[in-house]
């Protein structure tokens, strides 16, 4: 039986279960080759990784395996330059194939990447680039070739769904629930892409460019994380029936791809409300089949690995798909609908000042930029008696649907006016993505 070649760069947690895997049946899905791991790259060649390297050479430079005798190139070390780029890049002028859960890489280098891989005539795949072992690429180029999509969303990061979790069930604060998922290992020691929405970026813009036949661009995802999601907003949007989750969402328009990643408050008993924990779930939907909603284990060493695995057993069985389904030359340019047009109805937290004619300044403010309001609550927080009252109110808005801009502006007005004693909190309400 011919044997398909392989060779991993990184062999941390997700590189040495993808080795286990290959082990475990290397003739995946009777592709008739054998696959097998004939050499590895990491730093430390002593550490113990569960794993034999016995049989298997060894290379200190992944650039050096990449231009080896393999037939696939899979990198997993990870980051958008340094080693990882140069290996690949490497890789592909050797004309080897190339597999990646690169999405930092891919986000920032994927249309060159992309273009290299067609000059070469050699595959690049990265399937396990976007929601882990959740078969989103291959749904979105390959499942739903020339049916239009109107939308790509979903929840991206384990961590962030994790620590919104826990805050919503348990009452904690970000800081707490952060330290924990540190902890565990669901997030890293220096979280801010992950808390800070850059992760879920990169993996959104990579599927809304193969959902929209677009040429790829994450610099033009708007990104706001969860550092500013409170108790008191998990609460509150447990009595208006939402659950806050951390969503991307890649819609086309008129004036072209919307692409935005922010907290998002979700109606309880849809599929994206109760995804919850690390589990990542991904809603796309188009006018022939409504909604297609994946949902599975977003991370971890198994779930990603079997995904590479997947991109591997296709080039086993001689399939070798477009990386963004179609040519690069003729992916549409990129278009960034205007700023602030959004239309969506807005839950806003507004910390004021306890004084007279408050609350009629921030209803005229409102109005006057066409604000109509579902909801205002007036919310007293919780004082020991031995302290003395606070001079300020929270009070929590629901607006009806109207535009980013306008409610930015009305906003700065009533910081104008001296209402506010603290930036307000704003979270988009999904009824109206």
């Amino acid at each position: 039986m011919e044997t398909l070649k392989i060779g991993i760069a990184g062999l941390g947690t997700v590189g040495a279960s993808t080795v286990r895997l290959v082990e475990a049946e290397p003739t995946h899905g009777g592709s008739g080759r054998h696959i097998e791991v004939v050499a590895v790259s990491a730093r430390d060649r002593t550490r113990d990784r569960g794993i034999s390297l016995d049989g298997r050479a060894w290379f200190d430079d992944p650039v050096a395996l990449a231009r080896s005798d393999v037939d696939v190139f899979v990198e997993l070390i990870g980051g958008a330059e340094g080693p990882a780029l140069a290996a690949v890049e490497a890789a592909l002028r050797s004309g080897k194939a190339v597999v990646t859960a690169n999405k930092a890489l891919l986000a920032a280098h994927g249309m060159r990447l992309v273009a290299l891989a067609e000059e070469k005539g050699v595959p690049l795949l990265y399937e396990a680039a976007v929601a882990g072992g959740i078969p989103a690429i291959r749904t979105v180029r390959d499942g739903l070739a020339g049916i239009p999509i109107t939308s790509v969303l979903g929840i991206l990061n384990g961590t962030c769904n994790y620590i919104l979790t826990r805050m919503e069930q348990e009452g904690l604060s970000f800081e707490a629930c952060l330290a924990d998922a540190q902890r565990l290992g669901y997030a890293e020691a220096d979280p801010t892409f992950d808390v800070d929405g850059f992760d879920t970026a990169h993996k959104l813009a990579i599927l809304s460019s193969i959902a929209f036949t677009t040429e790829l661009d994450a610099g033009a995802v708007a990104v706001e994380g969860i550092r500013g999601v409170e108790p008191a907003d998990l609460a509150a949007a447990a009595e208006l029936g939402f659950r806050i989750k951390l969503l991307g969402i890649a819609t086309m328009t008129e004036e072209g791809v919307d692409q935005r990643v922010h907290p998002t408050m979700v109606p309880r008993g849809t599929a994206l409300a109760e995804t919850m924990g690390v589990t990542n779930a991904v809603s796309i939907r188009g006018p022939a089949f409504g909604e297609l909603v994946l949902s599975g284990p977003g991370a971890g060493g198994d779930a990603t690995a079997s995904a590479v695995v997947s991109d591997l057993t296709d080039l086993a069985r001689g399939l070798a798909p477009r990386p963004l389904g179609r040519p690069a030359s003729s992916l549409l340019p990129f278009r960034k609908p205007q700023a602030g047009g959004h239309r969506g109805a807005f839950y806003v937290r507004l910390p004021i000042a306890d004084r007279a004619g408050a609350f009629a300044a921030l209803a005229a403010r409102m109005a006057a930029e066409g604000i109509s309001l579902e909801q205002i609550v007036q919310k007293t927080p919780h004082r020991p008696e031995h302290l003395p009252p606070l001079d300020e109110q929270t009070v929590v808005l629901v607006t009806y649907p109207t535009t980013e801009a306008a409610l930015a502006r009305a906003l700065k007005a009533i910081h104008d006016d001296g209402v506010i004693v603290r930036a307000p909190h704003v979270i988009r309400i999904a009824e109206t993505l």
